[in-house]
């Protein structure tokens, strides 16, 4: 594949999860509180609501979970819930590089986070929280309530342009473009097409009627400052290496024979707290180069950058939730490895 070629495929992938994310940001902000009083009013259904929080694509699911358990709304089955339903940033690269089988496996992760979570507080007594929490909670900040279509205000936001919102228009009108007639994305209309132009037509909705705070804070400073150069440097990357690797080495026999070994790397890799390293298995997956139990059992593990918060509250609680993933991760693993999936 020539370097151009890598470059469109690329832009692509980080475009679509680029306008996904804004209009999760934007659904994030308009149920404000939603999930909260959810597991408050139902706590049988704590696993389920705390699974479906991360299987939502991104970091944002994965982060309330853990704001929930530090105030104790939550119990710890529900945080490894989570954090196995989540792959982060990861899954919006799933997402846009083989849906069917993203969404697949997104329903196969939430199903074991609800399961796991169970389990682990039924061995698990809920007194042990105290134990694994300090006293002292992160802070819960309620998040901004936003008037997201702020009725006669839009045509004076649009006659006075910020910096961010001009940007972010121009980017938008430029992947649409893209799209459109520079050959970005699938070449014929299909379903995949049709929906990344219908989110990219409602993101640049969202850009261009929100309030300025919103657009600054939340889509500007979160979104395209801390997550998209990331994720573009490391779909390019991914891409590019793989490519040249199956182009120099054969590298099916050399993962065929090491299968177990690769299943282990994809554990481990998936301990580190961060988006980005897991792409590598993504990427193999695409090309076709590893199985879907080696992805599963990544993705089962791996949960982005959602884990820092608990990180930086409770490292023993860090310790215990990763240590459960890893083993829950390396079960499913190596028993789908031996079935051939």
């Amino acid at each position: 594949m020539a370097f151009f070629e890598l470059f469109k495929e690329s832009v692509m992938i980080t475009g679509f999860i680029f306008v996904m994310m804004l209009v999760i940001e934007y659904i994030n902000i308009q149920t404000k509180g939603a999930w909260r009083d959810a597991i408050k009013e139902k706590p049988w259904g704590q696993y389920i609501i705390a699974a479906l929080l991360g299987a939502t694509p991104g970091c944002l699911g994965a982060f309330t979970v853990v704001a929930l358990y530090s105030h104790r709304v939550v119990s710890l089955g529900a945080i490894v819930a989570a954090m196995i339903a989540t792959s982060g940033d990861e899954a919006f690269l799933m997402f846009a590089m083989f849906p069917g089988k993203a969404l697949l496996l997104t329903g196969i992760i939430f199903i074991i986070g609800a399961l796991s979570g169970f389990l682990v507080d039924k061995f698990i007594p809920g007194k042990s929280l105290k134990i694994i929490l300090p006293e002292r909670s992160l802070p819960l900040h309620e998040e901004d309530r936003c008037t997201c279509y702020p009725k006669g205000h839009i045509v004076e936001q649009l006659k006075n342009l910020s910096m961010e919102r001009a940007l972010l228009t121009g980017i938008l009108l430029f992947f649409i473009f893209g799209v459109l007639f520079a050959g970005i994305g699938p070449e014929k209309w299909n379903w995949i097409k049709i929906t990344v132009m219908i989110t990219a037509l409602i993101s640049l909705f969202v850009v261009t009627t929100v309030p300025e705070h919103f657009l600054k804070e939340h889509l500007w400073n979160h979104i395209v400052k801390v997550h998209i150069p990331k994720i573009f440097l490391w779909t390019f990357s991914a891409l590019l290496v793989i490519e040249l690797a199956i182009q120099h080495i054969d590298l099916q026999p050399l993962i065929e024979s090491n299968m177990l070994m690769i299943l282990v790397a994809a554990v481990l890799v998936g301990i580190i707290p961060e988006s980005g390293p897991h792409m590598i298995f993504v990427t193999l997956f695409f090309k076709n180069q590893i199985p879907f139990s080696i992805l599963l059992a990544s993705s089962i593990v791996q949960d982005g950058h959602g884990m820092l918060p608990l990180l930086a509250e409770s490292k023993r609680s860090f310790i215990i939730v990763k240590g459960i993933n890893v083993i829950i991760g390396l079960a499913v693993g190596i028993l789908l490895l031996e079935i051939g999936i």
